[in-house]
């Protein structure tokens, strides 16, 4: 690491990239045309995630994933995990024929296989698919046929779910993790007897070449499938550790204050709390630290009394996941009694921090790092991250985008805003996908000229921070789930008595929002049904963390404009000023 920022004050933003991304340093960007558009790309990108899997060899004996489940703690090497992915990968290819392109679905919790099957499926040439694990088998199936899956690698629970929509996917294996399953061939077939010179197949894969199919929730019906690319996953690699970087020098470390660190060898350790499914567990948690060599800590069930166990006994160097997380964490009765020493830094994202989670950190964790970000599926995680010093003196901020990241805030005309003004934000740069699979029309609504719509109103003020101020789609974010607000007013408009429906956020203090909704009822064989009744019949087609936690039951007809569109906001308005949150 040979870069130099010479300044007795902390260096401008300016500066470091500039010192980073110049020629000869180590995240030097070059110009590539990505699908007709001219980008900026970091010259150092892995060309495809086999070639990451296969320099994580280079770690070896060090512990990579340490899994707290009930049975105790079960610890897989680097190398063992490379040999099972090796061979998982062969045994696609060669027992059950699975090509380059073809997709291979993954639907289980947080085990270790989650990240054997991805990494094997990956090695295949294969596209991966993460399912949502808390999908109903409805929403499990959509996905599958939607995807075109050829296999499926899923735990028993997952598949018990599925059980009556296994027989019409035409699905060449499905194989059954923890478990068992009527007609699931057992993954320890893919993984057994891994060979101690096991490699991966040879796949030429380009960096453009599928490579994820992540299903999220979207503004009107069905989840949307983003297709990303082997060049956009890696490339959030890269942003990571440069973003790191940048908030370190940013905070008064010098680069040979971060290279006597480097030089100790010591090995990092990333306790989990998010789910592998989303972009942030899979690209920025799996995805990276399998590269650099941290260790990633697996609980069993989210726990902040037991992850407080494991910060001690695993010497967990960094923990976050959304607010709500952080701020259990710190409020748990054990937090004074446990050796939190080994914490160099806390990360989240997902959701609006409050307030109160800056200020506590700062107490609790001095001298530490503490980070947000922004980023979405379909920027295949960070576009822009605010850390260390940066975070504390723009706590409301989501911070700086990475030197390969175009941001710009347009009118509803999509002409650009002057700076400080707030409008949509739009991204454009390496690690934004392809658009969305199957889905032409959705592609086209979101994507032109390589610039993403995200949906978000934002400003951007003259240092170039970013802050987020609404969302233009008709999105709820709950503890870091996307919920499609048309996809929870579809479940209610299923029930006989719901005339209309309307469906958004009501704040909440841990997890950022909630499921809100309005209906307007009418009488079904002389009973209408009672809020309880509504939630339940929701439960039975949607995933748990969709259903309404409160539902308003209306006497008027809902407020519309004149082309019929629900007024939401006003509605919302109307209600939050009738029933003020708690806290507020």
């Amino acid at each position: 690491m040979s870069a130099t920022v010479e300044t007795t004050a902390p260096p401008t933003v300016a500066q470091i990239h500039a010192a980073l991304t110049a020629p000869g340093q180590p995240f030097e960007i070059e110009e590539a045309v990505v699908r007709g558009v001219p980008l900026r790309v970091w010259k150092a990108t892995p060309r495809n995630l086999p070639a990451v899997l296969e320099a994580s060899r280079a770690h070896a004996d060090r512990d990579l994933l340490v899994y707290d489940g009930p049975d105790g703690l079960e610890r897989t090497t680097f190398e063992e995990h490379y040999r099972q992915c090796a061979t998982l990968a062969h045994r696609l290819r060669e027992q059950y024929g699975v090509a380059k392109g073809d997709r291979v679905a993954i639907a289980m919790r947080n085990f270790p296989e989650w990240a054997l099957s991805f990494w094997g499926a990956a090695g295949a040439g294969a596209v991966v698919v993460p399912l949502n694990a808390w999908g109903t088998g409805p929403e499990l199936e959509y996905a599958l046929r939607d995807s075109g899956a050829k296999v499926l690698i899923a735990d028993e629970a997952r598949l018990q779910r599925l059980a009556e929509h296994l027989p019409s996917l035409e699905l060449t294996a499905t194989f059954v993790v923890r478990g068992e399953h009527p007609g699931a061939l057992p993954f320890s077939d893919l993984v057994q007897d891994a060979a101690p010179d096991a490699t991966l197949p040879e796949v030429d894969l380009e960096p453009d070449d599928y490579a994820t199919i992540f299903y999220t929730s979207g503004t009107t019906g069905r989840p949307k499938g983003v297709l990303g690319t082997h060049r956009n996953i890696c490339t959030n690699l890269v942003s990571l550790t440069f973003a790191g970087l940048r908030g370190a020098l940013r905070s008064g470390q010098t680069m040979e204050d971060i290279a006597a660190v480097m030089a100790e060898g010591k090995q990092n350790a990333y306790l989990l709390s998010v789910p592998f499914f989303h972009a942030t567990g899979c690209h920025s948690v799996l995805v990276a630290n399998t590269a650099i060599g941290n260790k990633i800590t697996i609980m069993h069930k989210w726990n902040p009394d037991r992850a407080l166990e494991m910060i001690e006994q695993e010497k967990i160097t960094t923990f976050g996941g959304v607010p709500s997380m952080v701020l259990q964490v710190l409020a748990s009765p054990n937090f004074e009694k446990t050796d939190i020493s080994s914490v160099v830094s806390i990360g989240y994202g997902g959701a609006p921090a409050p307030p109160e989670l800056v200020r506590r950190i700062e107490a609790l964790f001095p001298g530490r790092s503490a980070s947000n970000g922004y980023g979405l599926t379909e920027t295949s995680s960070v576009t822009s991250m605010n850390a260390g010093a940066d975070y504390f003196a723009h706590p409301d901020s989501v911070g700086i985008p990475v030197p390969v990241c175009d941001v710009r805030v347009v009118d509803p005309l999509g002409e650009q805003l002057p700076t400080g003004e707030a409008g949509e934000l739009e991204i454009r740069g390496p690690n934004v996908v392809v658009g969305y699979w199957n889905n032409p029309q959705a592609t086209a609504d979101s994507f032109a000229e390589g610039w993403l719509r995200t949906g978000d109103i934002a400003k951007i003020d003259e240092e170039g921070f970013i802050y987020l101020v609404d969302r233009a789609k008709d999105l709820i974010i709950r503890g870091g789930e996307n919920i499609g607000s048309a996809e929870v007013e579809g479940a209610l408009h299923e029930h006989p008595a719901v005339s209309d429906a309307a469906v958004f956020g009501w704040p909440h203090p841990v997890l950022g929002e909630e499921v809100a909704a309005v209906v307007t009822l009418r009488t079904v064989n002389g009973a209408q049904p009672s809020e309880e009744e509504l939630r339940a019949h929701v439960a039975e087609r949607l995933a748990a963390f969709k259903v309404p936690s409160r539902i308003f039951i209306r006497e008027q007809e809902l407020p519309r404009n004149p082309a019929g569109k629900i007024l939401k906001r006003n509605l919302r308005t109307e209600l939050l000023d009738a029933h003020p949150p708690e806290g507020s």
